[in-house]
């Protein structure tokens, strides 16, 4: 099934690309890093290079009402980025857009050769972007225009991580980069036999990513050399999380890994009812992950058990955020939710016109996130 919907995923962007040519809970301190740092903006795809998923939130358990709606030409699938007060996500239109947080007005838009599926990063005044062209470019945050771009090998579905000036990304070429933030030349690169849609996570000097081998690979961030791998039953797109010794990733086989991150050594894995793309998200002992069988899951993080499932209309791609007690994530079924982490009681429900594939980000009480209908939303309380 899992394939069938990215099948219909690239169908529908291709009669797209045709036609076009033709978020009270929580407090306001911010939340730690994996390094224990307070973070107070969401610079990157699940909010810190290790991709736990937390958010700094807060957010809120009341209704939600629309703050403001951004209408791009062409689907949002990219999960946005909220730093100093900038919304910066991309659209299947090739652009990257930089949106006023509060008032959702345009700044600017970089134009890239290819769909923008990637979601940004943003360090030192620079985004980070990159295409399933191929294209990876540094833009400054300012006024958008272009640092410098690189061309890959082949497609980049790969989000970047950005830890000490270097950036870390996959490509479907085979390769995990580490590119210089301030020049794009390569630090070092890593070969395999696959492809890489996998979203580096980097924690404790190493880098963990999934390739379509279905392994997990280990790599020192410093030199690239190969520390381990794991292997699972299946392709993995799911993006590593790192927490406490642990790496937790999903893979197409339907199963959630639990691994050691100092050995590559299984830990446990859960079983859900199909393959599983979405990225976990771990916080206060507990791993918040969808899966194409409908599903949100929450499993103890130590002992692999599952807590409780919520049952949203159709696949979940979209990989759950966490703010204090609560869950955000987006469904097939054309729905944002917003889950108790505790019991997986629906606090509330939001609907878009279409498929929703981005994680939401959760900042300063209002929720952000893009819909296949072709629009960026800003939602707060009622």
């Amino acid at each position: 099934m899992f394939r069938q919907t990215i099948a219909r995923i690239l169908l529908v962007g291709v009669a797209l690309a045709v036609l076009a040519a033709a978020v009270g809970c929580g407090d306001d301190g911010g939340a730690p890093d994996s390094d224990g740092d307070v973070i107070r903006d969401i610079p990157m795809f699940r909010g810190n290079p290790a991709r736990t998923g937390v958010n700094p939130g807060p957010g809120f358990k009341d209704s939600p009402t629309v703050l403001w709606q951004f209408s791009a030409s062409l689907p949002v699938q990219s999960s946005p980025t909220v730093v100093d007060g900038v919304v910066y996500i991309g659209s299947w239109d090739n652009s990257v857009y930089a949106l006023d947080a509060a008032t959702g007005e345009e700044s600017w838009r970089f134009s890239m050769n290819g769909w923008v599926f990637p979601s940004a990063a943003v360090a030192d005044g620079a985004v980070y972007v990159a295409s399933v062209a191929g294209d990876v470019c540094a833009v400054d945050a300012a006024n958008g225009e272009e640092r410098w771009c690189l061309q890959m090998g082949d497609d980049v579905w790969s989000s970047p991580a950005v830890v000490d000036g270097v950036v870390y990304i996959g490509s479907a070429d085979s390769f995990v980069y580490a590119l210089d933030g301030d020049t794009g030349d390569t630090r070092w690169s890593f070969q395999t036999d696959t492809m890489f849609h996998s979203s580096p996570a980097v924690a404790e000097g190493r880098v963990y990513v999934g390739g379509f081998d279905g392994k997990v690979y280990a790599l020192d961030a410093a030199t690239g050399e190969y520390i381990w791998e794991f292997q699972t039953g299946d392709s993995i797109a799911s993006s590593p999380a790192v927490a406490d010794g642990v790496v937790y990733v999903g893979s197409f086989d339907g199963n959630v890994y639990a691994l050691d991150a100092a050995a590559g050594v299984e830990r446990w894995r859960f079983e859900t009812g199909d393959g599983v793309s979405s990225s976990p998200a771990v916080a206060d002992g507990a791993v918040y992950i969808g899966s194409d069988d409908n599903n949100v899951y929450a499993i103890d993080a130590v002992t692999g058990q599952e807590r409780w499932r919520f049952v949203t209309g159709d696949s979940v791609i979209s990989s759950p955020t966490v703010v204090d007690d609560v869950v955000y994530v987006g469904s097939f079924d054309n729905n944002v939710y917003a889950l108790d982490t505790g019991t997986g009681e629906e606090h509330w429900r939001f609907a878009t016109g279409d498929n929703v594939s981005s994680s939401p980000a959760v900042l300063d009480g209002v929720v952000y996130f893009g819909s296949y209908d072709r629009k960026v939303y800003a939602i707060t309380k009622e």
